[in-house]
């Protein structure tokens, strides 16, 4: 293996000893862990950038996503106008850049598809039509569920959290589940069916990069809308560039930076730009 080779693989191994980093940082009340219990502390009422359970014993954040359902119809209006005021800022700031560094659940799906599978699938047919269906689960299930369907209090339910969610069963469901032999006495359908869907993500990102990311993940499709105008941003130097491919090529995500550097599917991971022979790729805030 060449030089050129190993450089943008030592680098995405840098990149996932970062995302490992913020995970564990995100997640450090270890002793939630061992008891069992949720970090209740004054943490929680702060978003964390990616998607993170709020339910996971470890996370000392609040997901987004999650904060978002729960505050929408609520009577403190200051709530929601929080969260969304932290998702249109680190939207603008960053776009997807939060999906390729700082999703604990992006880095798990990552390592996931290094697992020799005997094939895996880059793209098949609708494959762009059914990356449309994490902005119609945002639409939907974020923000008309619980908006409209809300009890005698006025307050909605978080049906993404609920319904959808692998990241919740993965990171909340199951932990709390086998350390609290009260819970595992109560689950009934809702928990099959969160497992099943995490079982069926988890063969997904098998075969395919990020599957999660790329159709169902509504906080990615958040981030996606900022892409073309977020402040951090890539930059195609066209005399630089040699038309060869190369960054198309490597890009799990299906982009060619070449055609849009700033796609909303770009998660801003870095491969392109490691990859690109001519050094073409830039980037860095906007000017």
């Amino acid at each position: 293996m060449d030089k050129k080779t190993q450089a943008p693989k030592r680098k995405r191994s840098w990149r996932h000893g970062f995302q490992a980093l913020w995970a564990l940082l995100t997640n450090s009340y270890l002793v939630g862990f061992a008891q069992g219990k949720i970090y209740q502390g004054k943490g929680k009422t702060l978003c964390v950038p990616g998607l993170n359970c709020y339910s996971c014993p470890g996370a000392v954040g609040a997901c987004p996503i999650g904060a978002f359902q729960a505050v929408l119809g609520s009577w403190n209006f200051k709530a929601p106008f929080y969260v969304a005021g932290f998702l249109v800022f680190v939207g603008a700031v960053m776009g997807r850049l939060v999906c390729g560094w700082l999703c604990p659940f992006g880095l798990i799906q990552e390592l996931l598809h290094k697992i020799p599978f005997p094939k895996k699938i880059r793209t098949f047919r609708g494959d762009r039509l059914l990356r449309k269906a994490k902005y119609v689960i945002f639409v939907l299930f974020v923000v008309l569920l619980p908006l409209c369907l809300v009890d005698a209090l006025g307050q909605g339910s978080p049906y993404f959290c609920k319904l959808l969610c692998p990241v919740g069963a993965l990171e909340g469901g199951l932990p709390l589940v086998l350390l609290n032999k009260g819970l595992r006495a109560t689950i009934g359908w809702l928990y099959a069916w969160k497992m099943v869907l995490l079982g069926g993500t988890i063969v997904a990102a098998l075969v395919i990069y990020r599957p999660f990311c790329k159709y169902l993940c509504p906080l990615g499709a958040v981030y996606s809308l900022f892409n073309p105008v977020s402040l951090v941003r890539y930059r195609v130097d066209a005399d630089a560039c040699v038309s060869c491919g190369k960054c198309a090529k490597v890009c799990g995500m299906g982009c060619d930076p070449v055609k849009q550097a700033n796609d909303l599917e770009c998660i801003r991971c870095g491969d392109c730009k490691w990859a690109c022979p001519t050094q073409a790729i830039h980037s860095g805030c906007r000017k």
